[in-house]
């Protein structure tokens, strides 16, 4: 059975919630400490055994291809000032096995549209899709633990957790069939629908291993508002021709793609920082702060 090598990065979105730091700079470049969000989901992958990485970008984007470029100039400065380890940290923000590709989105189109996008270098393989707005801190990575699941089920699986009955409008939301613990058969799924209406209070995050099928079904999805095209009705179009699982992953989620999720993430990342985590909980014991025990 073909394993999962191949990881769709949707980065084309405009990044708005976080004006004016990204009229010019993607929100994907956003530092978490010292890395930026995206570098923290193409590690994710690489600790998967993904060695593709298939980037979907748009406008203003380009600095995220030179993230993962060799910079000559910056390396030969480094090397003439006999900085041996800010070099080895610029050197290996990617491994040599792994390939990077770019495809530019021209229009917005939604999620579906972004996956879509990603068919002619997929091709007939299962692939992952990883949203970097989502950085999920695991013991084992949350990718790999899905890429675990996928060798043993090679169905679609989609990373999901609980969350309130009143935040079920923010996400995709699953009815499932109980299967196994964190594994569950879905039986349908919804885009952010009204607590009233969810099927269940289980979120699908910005985590997915899905077929070359789906493909197929985002071919033919019906565009929403905006001419949009969901990667929620694709998914919900691929259940009536083959399973796909929830998977409720072990590790802490940010979301980084809001204000507050991104603060919280920065505090968390600080405190076990090798470099600033015990200064920096030092400071915030220091002014009686509720993150430090």
């Amino acid at each position: 059975m073909q394993k999962v090598k191949k990881a769709v990065f949707p980065v084309a979105g405009m990044g708005t919630r976080f004006l004016p730091a990204t009229k010019a700079s993607p929100k994907e470049m956003m530092p978490v400490v010292d890395k930026p969000l995206i570098q923290y989901a193409v590690e994710e992958a690489v600790e998967a055994g993904i060695t593709e990485m298939i980037f979907i970008t748009g406008r203003n984007k380009r600095s995220i291809e030179d993230h993962f470029d060799k910079a000559y100039e910056l390396e030969n400065e480094l090397e003439m000032r006999n900085k041996h380890q800010m070099l080895e940290i610029v050197q290996s923000i990617i491994p040599k096995n792994v390939t990077c590709i770019y495809i530019r989105q021209p229009e917005a189109l939604g999620l579906g549209h972004a996956v879509l996008c990603a068919q002619p270098v997929v091709g007939n393989e299962p692939f992952a899709v990883i949203l970097a707005d989502d950085l999920c801190d695991a013991k084992k990575p949350v990718m790999k633990q899905m890429v675990d699941e996928f060798d043993r089920c090679h169905c679609s699986i989609l990373g999901v957790e609980t969350v309130e009955p009143e935040q079920t409008g923010s996400y995709g939301i699953v009815a499932v069939d109980e299967e196994k613990p964190h594994v569950h058969r879905i039986r349908s799924i919804v885009e952010k629908p009204k607590p009233a209406d969810a099927p269940s209070n289980l979120a699908v995050v910005g985590r997915y291993i899905l077929t070359p099928r789906i493909f197929d079904m985002l071919l033919n999805v019906q565009p929403g508002a905006g001419g949009e095209i969901q990667l929620t009705d694709g998914i919900a179009a691929l259940l009536k021709y083959e399973a796909a699982f929830a998977y409720e992953y072990e590790g802490a989620r940010y979301d980084c793609g809001s204000k507050l999720g991104y603060l919280k993430a920065t505090i968390q990342y600080g405190l076990k920082h090798p470099e600033v985590g015990g200064e920096f909980a030092a400071f915030l014991k220091q002014h009686h702060c509720d993150w430090v025990a």
